[in-house]
């Protein structure tokens, strides 16, 4: 009985090691959240696939809303971004415990601002490119996620959780 005690503890704890680790080759995970940046708060959700043990692409919708003033008058801005990305992750080559990812990468994507009628500013669509670094800590499947960026249209950051499938 003991023994089968032992078995059931050592193939759970394997278990559960395995799946705290950075995506392997072919897995996916799902990711969502609220971000900050001098844009307004964004809210976000997006997915990543594993191509290689190191390295994951994925894509992402974010949506935000927000408010300025020009000339004491005040303006309501949303913007709605869609982006895909790559990342490489340093677990392998700086040997960081699994239960940590470790990533930065580039993301290319299409910001889509809307400004109100009448508004004197600048604000406008158009393609975005930008960088990002980031890390999750897992616990089993789902984990915590925290990412700073920049680019050519918004930087920022974000936090959220991220769910192994």
């Amino acid at each position: 009985m003991k023994k089968l005690f032992l078995v059931v503890i050592l193939f759970n704890t394997i278990n559960v090691v395995y799946s705290q680790g950075p995506l392997a080759k072919g897995e996916a995970q799902i990711n969502a959240g609220v971000g900050f940046s001098s844009w307004g708060l964004p809210i976000y959700g997006g997915f990543d696939v594993a191509v290689h043990k190191d390295i994951t692409l994925g894509g992402e919708v974010s949506f935000r809303i927000h408010d300025n003033s020009f000339s004491n008058t005040s303006y309501r801005h949303t913007i709605i971004g869609f982006l895909g990305n790559g990342n490489y992750h340093f677990n392998s080559i700086f040997k960081i415990p699994s239960p940590w990812d470790l990533y930065a990468g580039l993301n290319l994507g299409f910001y889509n601002w809307s400004s109100p009628s009448g508004y004197p500013g600048s604000g406008t669509s158009g393609l975005g490119l930008g960088a990002q670094v980031g890390g999750r800590y897992y616990f089993n499947k789902l984990g915590l996620n925290l990412e700073i960026g920049g680019g050519n249209v918004l930087s920022g950051g974000k936090f959220g959780i991220t769910y192994k499938l």
